[in-house]
């Protein structure tokens, strides 16, 4: 199984709403971000994301905190591809400060979803794993 992870800051210019606060479509274009990773790496093409099946959003994220995004492909059909994401915030500013920051103990999952996506035959340039 494929595992693809993205680390990044979320800058201030994320930020959507008052205190600082980013939209939960900002993890939704990571998670698009990760999905093309692991097509490429499996199939060769960046393919083209179907569908989300399912969307949580389950903490806030503010501008300064530091999001892990990870995808996996949990099963393979002809053209499709099921993938599972989750995102979760590794590292926040300490409040008060204009510096300081703090690598979390235990992240905390703020985002996870599941959706499809396909690559069409005539663009995939590599055999799929077998399925165990």
């Amino acid at each position: 199984m494929y595992e693809s992870k993205i680390r990044l800051r979320i800058s201030a210019r994320d930020a959507h709403y008052g205190g600082g606060l980013v939209d939960g479509a900002h993890m939704l274009k990571l998670f698009g971000d990760v999905a093309t990773e692991l097509l490429i790496y499996t199939d060769g093409d960046e393919g083209l994301f179907v569908a989300y099946d399912n969307i949580e959003f389950l903490a806030p994220v503010k501008a300064g905190d530091y999001i892990e995004a990870i995808g996996v492909i949990t099963h393979y059909g002809n053209t499709s591809r099921k993938m599972s994401f989750e995102a979760k915030k590794v590292i926040s500013p300490l409040p008060g400060s204009d510096s300081a920051a703090e690598i979390l103990e235990m992240p905390i999952l703020v985002c996870r979803a599941s959706g499809t996506c396909m690559v069409p035959k005539a663009k995939q340039r590599y055999e799929p794993p077998q399925q165990s």
